[in-house]
């Protein structure tokens, strides 16, 4: 059964550049290659980003990044580390380009969006790891950025949410750093979905660009051959976690087609039950990816939502 018809028609041309399809081992590399002009069709950006390097961690490669400033001389302003999305597998900080402008210049904030290494040629923990790396490099950075070590939120969408909550995981844990808050666009934290120990098999979500066959082709090539059952599985599949209790205030979106619907609400509900304060919001047809198409009013009400969120989470501190 399709679920064509629940489409919402503003969005429906977005399926033209964004096709579905199966990811497999054999199809990688050319989607890498072509994938870098997938979102061609953006304006040009209204900040241009500096290129920077942070130390990786433990003997890990530099991680490169792109710095977002707006214009002003703000010495204690709050800090965005974005992670860009792509199944784990394909993306790059480059697809920050267009997004991150508009909130920094919104809400005057510094964003750094991070060029996290890719599997299945780098699998769990390095990924997140990387992102844990642009984060050291923003604290230890932080007066010469001008930005407050205190106020800083994570960010992403898909993989990117996906590895953003798992960098609230991380930081919660190792008690080195603190986050401000988490915003997760449609983020991808359950491996088990779309594969035999899904818990959800939802037929109304899942058939449109994300499928549950490249769901789980990202998923297995991040995991390598880890057994994901130790006491970091939480900082790999977040929705294996535990304990959610000390994560951040926490905004999440996603479509009602899309794939991650389900454990995304479930983890709200998690969240909310271990006294997280969380802000849900979900789309009626909407598939993944859909906010790419701005002038969709079912983007825009996305696109508001979370910058408003966003606005919410980096505001200075009550006097």
């Amino acid at each position: 059964m399709s679920t064509r018809h629940l489409i919402d028609p503003a969005v429906a041309p977005l399926l033209d550049i964004l096709p579905s399809f199966d990811f497999s081992a054999e199809l990688l590399p050319m989607v890498r290659s072509a994938s870098g002009s997938r979102f061609d069709f953006m304006p040009e950006p209204l900040l241009e980003p500096e290129r920077v390097l942070a130390a990786g961690r433990d003997g890990a490669p530099d991680v490169p990044l792109l710095v977002f400033t707006p214009p002003g001389e703000r010495k204690t302003r709050a800090a965005i580390l974005h992670i860009h999305g792509g199944g784990m597998i394909i993306g790059s900080a480059d697809m920050a380009r267009n997004s991150m402008p508009p909130v920094c210049l919104a809400h005057g904030v510094l964003a750094v969006s991070v060029d996290y290494r890719l599997a299945p040629e780098t699998p769990f923990p390095g990924p997140q790891e990387d992102c844990y790396a642009a984060l050291d490099w923003m604290v230890a950075n932080a007066h010469s950025l001008g930005i407050d070590a205190n106020r800083i939120i994570v960010m992403g969408e898909s993989a990117g949410g996906g590895l953003a909550a798992a960098l609230a995981h991380m930081v919660r844990d190792r008690g080195e750093h603190r986050l401000a808050g988490q915003v997760l666009t449609y983020p991808m934290l359950d491996h088990r979905t779309g594969g035999a120990d899904c818990r959800w098999n939802n037929p109304m979500t899942g058939e449109f660009v994300w499928t549950r066959k490249s769901n789980q082709f990202g998923w297995a090539a991040l995991r390598g051959d880890y057994a994901a059952g130790d006491s970091h599985k939480g900082w790999f599949s977040p929705a294996l976690a535990d304990d959610l209790a000390g994560l951040p205030p926490t905004f999440i979106s996603v479509g009602a087609l899309d794939l991650f619907l389900d454990e995304d609400l479930d983890y709200a509900r998690r969240l909310i039950a271990a006294g997280v304060p969380v802000e849900l919001h979900t789309y009626p047809g909407a598939f993944h990816a859909f906010n790419a198409m701005q002038d969709a009013p079912v983007a825009h009400a996305a696109n508001r939502d979370t910058l408003a969120a966003i606005g919410r989470m980096v505001a200075p501190p009550p006097q």
